[in-house]
This record gives structure tokens, sequence and C-alpha cells, in this order.
């Protein structure tokens, strides 16, 4: 088993250490241990920890697990994973999606899968989120690379949110999906997004790269706003982020800043993890 894995933690969709949304990238093998995993995740206490496996010059295998479990697809994750191996044109394959990531000094830009959008009654969210009912007329679900959000647009300011994340549980658990992400257009050029992730030790998300893509594109359908937008997320935490979206259908991408934080090593000895419990979401 693992001896001492080395790990690199990088602040996503940011120019500085210390802000953003922070990713823990493992890079050794844990030979799919998913309990290795599942622990190591649940000690960064991070939105996110990624176990990477290079596969080619120009290609990896990644696992991403939160502190409450697997996900198939995640957009910080990928562009910290992405940035962490160093410049160049990246592959990167996940259990829901394969995705092309550029990485440059400053940052990453990935590809992304179109969304698939569902309606649903915002009723129940609405509430949940503690917004007016008539600032949201509809609700939909986006599904990206196996990964389903809950998004809610609003004309409502979103700043001063203090949701139910016992009722948004409730909204999630329904429709099967990890978060709710609730925004608005505050110019034709700008979004203004919070994600809400009720379950899990970080119950929200500073920046949101799987809900990015959906965001852009469903806004240009409801407002009509430019095909490159910024969404600015996580002011509110003390973790703002940048996200940049191209919001072209057939050709999505998301991209931002990454900073490196922290290096080192895990120094655990040889053995199997302790058991954790059965990772769900």
């Amino acid at each position: 088993m693992t001896n001492g894995l080395s790990y690199k933690i990088v602040d996503v969709f940011t120019d500085r250490a210390l802000a953003g949304n922070a990713l823990c990238v493992v890079l050794g093998d844990v030979d799919g241990d998913e309990e290795r995993m599942f622990a190591i995740a649940r000690e960064t206490n991070l939105s996110e920890t990624t176990f990477v496996t290079r596969t080619g010059d120009a290609s990896y295998d990644v696992r991403i697990w939160t502190t409450g479990g697997e996900l198939p697809f995640a957009g910080h994750p990928s562009l910290g994973s992405a940035w962490a191996l160093g410049p160049g044109r990246w592959t990167q394959t996940s259990p829901g999606a394969t995705v092309v990531i550029e990485a440059s000094e400053s940052g990453a830009v990935m590809s992304q899968p179109d969304p698939v959008f569902t309606e649903v009654y915002p009723e129940d969210v609405t509430a949940g989120l503690g917004l007016p009912a008539a600032s949201v007329p509809q609700a939909f679900v986006a599904e990206v690379g196996g990964t389903r959000h809950l998004l809610v647009p609003t004309d409502a300011s979103i700043d001063r949110l203090d949701p139910d994340l016992r009722a948004l549980g409730v909204s999630t658990t329904a429709v099967r999906a990890t978060g709710v992400g609730v925004f608005r257009r505050v110019d034709d050029a700008t979004l203004h997004a919070r994600v809400f992730i009720p379950g899990v030790n970080v119950p929200e998300d500073p920046g949101t790269g799987s809900a990015a893509g959906p965001f852009g594109v469903l806004a240009r359908r409801l407002w009509s706003t430019d095909e490159d937008v910024v969404i600015v997320q996580g002011a509110e935490m003390g973790r703002p982020c940048r996200i940049e979206v191209h919001a072209e259908e057939g050709n999505v991408r998301v991209g931002g800043r990454v900073a490196p934080c922290a290096e080192g090593r895990f120094a655990f000895g040889v053995g199997t993890a302790p058991t954790v419990g059965s990772p769900t979401l």
C-alpha cells in the first residue's frame, strides 16, 4: 500500500492564495482504494480532493471526492488538477466525462459537455432559499457529466441569503442533485451565483465550475446575456471567485486563474485506511 502520498493545494478561480476555491490534488497511486480516498478527502475537509493517475504524456485519470463521497465530474477539481500537472493540453477522464483542459502558467480552461436541462417546480426550493416566490418563475435541473445541480434563476438579490439547508436537502434529494445553484443577471456580461450543498461539511461552495457552464447557457436562454460571461461567486464566504464562461452550446468552455497555496506529503505508513462508512452523496 502507498507510503507517503504527495499533494498540492491550489486555489482555483483566483490569482492569489487563500482566495477562490481550494483544492487538494493528490499526486500518487492509491490503487483504486476508495476507503483511502474517502479518508483523505475527509482529512483535508475541502470542497473536493482529487486523485490523479497519469495515463500518457498528455492524459490522466482522475477521481474526485468530497467529504460526503465521490463525484463523477466537477469543474474546479478538473481545472486545478490539470494546472497542478503543469502547462499543456491535457485530456482528463473521470467516471462521468472526458474533457480537454488547456493549462497555462496562470490558469486553465476546459471544454465542458453541453448541459441537459429539465424544468422542475420551483416552490419548495424557493422557500428553502428564502427568496420571494415571485422572483423565481422557473427552476431547472442541469446535468453535466453525470453531476446534477438544481438551478434557480432569480431577479432578487442573493448576497444576504440565509437558506434552510434541511429544506434544500429535501429538494436536492427529490431530483438527485448535488447542490442548489441560485444566480442572477448583474449585466449582460456578468452573473452573480451562489451554490449550496446540503448534507456535507462544506455547505456552500465558493466556485462551482460544473454549474458555471449551465449558468451561462441558461442565462443566454432566459435573459439573452453575452456569449462570454464572468460569474462572480464566493465573496459571501470570504473566498471570492471569478469564473470565465464561454456559453456557446456545442462549444461550452469554463476557466479561470489558479494560484499555488501549499504542497507536501501525507505521512501515513503502510496499511489500509480505517473504515469510515460507505461514501454517499
